[in-house]
């Protein structure tokens, strides 16, 4: 006989009646008390439930009753789908704050006047995460964490959050103005963190590229994957785009395996291999260059390329196999602005510009009177490929406001110069640098070698973060934990000094 299993439905439903979202969406729509008396009443049936299922087998009236709340279980979940596409449809004519806060800087971007704009990934959160929690029923931190904190959204709501982003009148004008292209990073493409394992990447990859407005009969949308090229302007003064895809064929972070997959890898090949050009862009979602993994572990984690050392390698090589002068990165993901440099990749230094603070920025998720802690942190971690100097608005170099970065090429000066400049929402530069063409060019002799090492251009950004010796490396987490130990002991000698001062007290209530 065949059992009828209720119980993990309910749990789903459980779970979707006490989520953060929807204990928001319905205090906002003014039947918040409603979702906490069905909250009750679930966690009360629940254990009946897991009875009846026991029992089954001996009770086919029993039966009946579980393929019947079975029935009346998927269209309760239906209708908390169905519930919440439509507060996120009728969000559209109301944006929230979140996207109200986004406004001014999309004014900025079109008021910079962009020939092209490029997505570089999180371009819509399309997760939803849970809270922190460390003790309760669903813990998602700790060492006793029993769920993921993050969660992927089904594909109506993924699609609502599509519409919310083109709703944005300043987004708008920038589409009227300037041609959109775009690849993803994780939120956008369905989970935190993820890669080649997740399961909603087919489905999601039409969503954003309806998003992006790619034609249908695009090789994108045959692919497995978002890369693509572009290339602009005429011969002498063409700039090619390459724009990777970091998520479709990625393995687990720490396997050192791959991150482009095969396939990916010989496209890119074919397309550094072609014709040359004046400047090649590489935008890839995560940051090439830097490495901050390796000076903020363990507290901290971020992606980049430097958790896949045999890949950045096989990247940096082939590019200079190709010969292709006049090529520097584009990155994202991080929710803070920073330039950075390596030198000892190829015959010319590797910029990559990195620009994460759009949709979604560092400081914005700490309380204002902690911005200045987030701050400190960033002066404190050790980077050895940032580019420093006196245009940084901060002394770290990094901004964790909302930014955008621009680059700016002038084909007229004499050699050919870029400018590449991190700005905050006012549209003014927080960090920048400039850089002559001739500078990102393979060498030819060794007296051009010479030239370039007495110009002072050479081994400035050399040494990796992973390099570097462990109590600099480490000195963030050292830090951390001097300063927990510090905080014990003020606590431990608190409570010694109060029962000291509380056993005086009853000794002298004593003798009197």
């Amino acid at each position: 006989m065949v059992e009828i299993v209720v119980c993990p439905l309910l749990q789903v439903i459980f779970e979707r009646v006490t989520s953060h979202i929807l204990k928001l969406v319905a205090e906002a729509c003014g039947f918040g008390d409603e979702i906490d008396k069905l909250r009750r009443a679930l966690r009360h049936i629940q254990p009946l439930i897991e009875d009846a299922e026991q029992q089954q087998t001996s009770d086919k009236a029993l039966m009946l009753w579980l393929s019947e709340l079975r029935g009346v279980a998927y269209d309760a979940d239906d209708l908390l789908d169905e519930f919440c596409i439509s507060h996120f449809s009728d969000e559209l004519s109301s944006p929230s704050r979140h996207f109200r806060r986004g406004f001014h800087i999309w004014d900025a971007v079109v008021d910079f006047h962009p020939q092209i704009f490029i997505w570089l990934g999180d371009n819509i959160y399309g997760d939803t995460k849970r809270p922190f929690k460390l003790f309760g029923r669903e813990r998602t931190i700790g060492p006793w964490k029993n769920v993921p904190r993050f969660v992927p959204s089904s594909e109506p709501e993924m699609m609502a959050r599509y519409r919310k982003a083109n709703s944005n009148p300043g987004y708008a004008r920038l589409k009227e103005n300037a041609e959109v292209i775009g690849t993803w990073d994780d939120h956008d493409y369905g989970l935190n963190n993820a890669g080649k394992e997740f399961h909603g990447k087919i489905i999601n990859q039409k969503l954003l590229l309806d998003f992006l407005d790619e034609p249908q009969d695009s090789l994108r949308r045959k692919q497995a994957g978002v890369y693509a090229s572009y290339t602009y302007g005429p011969v002498g003064r063409d700039v090619k785009i390459v724009l990777l895809d970091t998520r479709y064929h990625r393995d687990p972070i720490g396997s050192d395996g791959t991150i482009l997959g095969d396939s990916q890898w010989l496209w890119l090949e074919r397309e550094l291999k072609g014709p040359p050009t004046a400047i090649t862009i590489i935008g890839s979602s995560i940051q090439v260059i830097s490495n901050l993994s390796a000076t903020i572990h363990p507290l901290f984690s971020m992606e980049s390329w430097g958790h896949f050392p045999k890949e950045r390698d096989r990247l940096f090589k082939l590019i200079a196999y190709s010969k292709r002068g006049g090529v520097f990165f584009i990155s994202g993901d991080v929710h803070f602005g920073e330039i950075t440099r390596y030198d000892c990749a190829l015959d010319y230094p590797l910029y990559d510009v990195t620009s994460s603070g759009v949709t979604q920025s560092i400081e914005e998720v700490v309380p204002p009177f902690l911005r200045f802690l987030v701050r400190f942190v960033a002066w404190l971690t050790p980077s050895t490929m940032r580019v420093k100097g006196q245009s940084c608005r901060y002394r770290s170099c990094i901004y964790g406001q909302p930014n955008f970065g621009t680059i700016e090429i002038d084909w007229d000066s004499h050699p050919v110069t870029l400018k590449f400049k991190v700005r905050d929402k006012n549209g003014v530069a927080v960090t920048e640098v400039n850089v002559s063409l001739m500078e990102l060019q393979p060498l030819n002799s060794d007296s051009e070698t010479g030239d370039r090492v007495k110009a002072g251009h050479n081994k400035r950004h050399c040494t990796l973060e992973v390099s570097l010796p462990w109590i600099v490396r480490y000195r963030l987490a050292i830090l951390f934990c001097f300063a927990l130990v510090v905080l014990l002991l003020a606590f431990l000698g608190l409570a010694y000094i109060s029962f000291r001062v509380f056993r005086l007290g009853s000794c002298k209530r004593k003798y009197d």
